[in-house]
């Protein structure tokens, strides 16, 4: 076994598993449940609230989640703790409350979401939230320079490319992020397969996919990386999830 096994042994639960945003929505408190109860990875989204906090948070803004208009870094974790997610029972939760949740129970894998020039103490943040959690982490971003002051800060968790695209200068970049001495990649399920992948998986770094929606996605996931990350059906049964 290699050191990161761990991180494709299982499936990875897209923003947790969620119902497709019906009864139970996306980076909640009560889609990471569900993905525990049925042994599923945790894939989810960090922003940086304006008090300093990770919060667990996909979008720039709020009107989708949470039917308010502006920017999410604009509110505290406390403040975003208080508003509901898609109107239901669960509101935005942070960083600790879903490792307090987690408690090594299924691996995490954590997606930065950067804002180039105003991320400064990010990447710090979230390495002190994590100071001795107990279970598998993995941190991920599109963005380079997150990655990078993750490695300058000697993250004791991998670190890994999130990443897309089929074109030469495409891989071009993706190829200097790696430079920089990233543990995995996810990548864009749909534009596999690609030369940069096959060079990287033949290098031993493992490769994991996203957004895998039903079983011929699934299939093709599996013909060119080493473990998928779904939303909407279940990838044990290929039954609604």
């Amino acid at each position: 076994m290699t050191k990161l096994d761990w991180l494709t042994a299982r499936p990875v639960a897209h923003r947790g598993l969620h119902d497709m945003n019906h009864q139970v929505w996306e980076n909640t408190l009560s889609a990471f449940s569900r993905a525990i109860e049925q042994g599923f990875s945790i894939e989810c989204d960090l922003h940086y609230a304006a008090d300093a906090v990770p919060v667990v948070f996909h979008d720039d803004d709020m009107e989708r989640l949470l039917k308010i208009k502006g920017d999410v870094r604009t509110k505290s974790s406390a403040e975003l703790g208080l508003l509901a997610v898609g109107g239901t029972k669960d509101h935005v939760p942070t960083l600790r409350q879903l490792l307090d949740l987690a408690k090594g129970k299924v691996p995490l894998v954590l997606e930065l979401k950067g804002r180039k020039d105003d991320d400064e103490g990010f990447a710090a943040s979230v390495l002190d939230v994590l100071e001795g959690y107990q279970g598998h982490v993995a941190l991920m971003s599109f963005d380079v320079w997150l990655l990078k002051e993750l490695k300058e800060l000697d993250s004791p968790w991998p670190v890994g490319l999130t990443a897309e695209g089929t074109r030469p200068e495409d891989f071009f970049a993706h190829d200097e992020a790696m430079h920089y001495g990233l543990d995995f990649i996810s990548y864009c399920n749909a534009h596999l397969p690609n030369s940069f992948i096959t060079a990287q998986r033949q290098r031993g770094i493992p490769v994991i996919t996203w957004t895998v929606r039903d079983e011929a996605a699934k299939r093709h996931s599996d013909e060119n990386a080493d473990q998928i990350t779904f939303e909407g059906f279940d990838p044990r049964t290929s039954a609604a999830a």
